[in-house]
């Protein structure tokens, strides 16, 4: 899709922030520092539209990011950073689990985990939370051009069994640096959300 008109219409911490409309949204979750604000960037064909950081834990809000007037991506607080206190990893948790458990509007959820390594006991806990709600989910392996192209099948079978998915599971393997994976993982987001150029 080509994407030339986005805005961050809002950063919320309560249902009542919620954008007021009917387009489709897309949920990106995934650790702390996975690199979910590089692939919002890449998908929407910005630099630095949505921050990245070196700092893990930094997006502590839903940020909706309305796309083309078409849909909105949902950049969803990290999981498993340490350095969060309990009470507020806790007021994370039920502000995510309400926002991916109630919202009409969702249409699928992006989970990124990093292709350098198995995925953590934290990725597979939201991935089969997920399953359990059977929100359809497509599974973003990040940073795989830090990865020898001959170990890109052995990503793809490491990730799916460390979440613990079926081998038909969505899977893409991407990469900010080189773009790799992007189109197919807008080819999955317009499937599910029915918007195209």
């Amino acid at each position: 899709m080509q994407v030339h008109d986005v805005e961050l219409t809002i950063s919320a911490v309560e249902e009542n922030q919620y954008p007021a409309t009917a387009l489709p949204e897309l949920a990106l979750v995934g650790r702390s520092n996975v690199g979910k604000s590089s692939l919002t960037n890449v998908l929407i064909n910005r630099k630095n539209y949505a921050h990245t950081s070196g700092q893990p834990g930094k997006t502590q809000t839903l940020n909706f990011y309305e796309v083309e007037h078409k849909l909105y991506f949902v950049d969803v607080p990290g999981y498993g950073y340490a350095k969060v206190s309990k009470k507020q990893r806790e007021k994370f948790g039920k502000m995510i689990e309400n926002y991916l458990t109630t919202r009409e509007q969702l249409r699928g959820v992006v989970q990124l985990v990093d292709g350098r390594h198995a995925p953590t006991e934290d990725d597979r806990m939201m991935f089969q939370w997920l399953a359990y709600y059977h929100i359809p989910t497509l599974v973003v392996a990040t940073k795989v051009d830090k990865v020898k192209p001959n170990a890109h099948n052995r990503i793809v079978k490491v990730v799916k069994e460390g979440l613990g998915a079926a081998k038909d599971q969505d899977l893409i393997l991407f990469s900010a640096t080189t773009k790799k994976g992007a189109e197919s993982v807008w080819q999955w987001i317009e499937e599910r959300t029915g918007v195209s150029d």
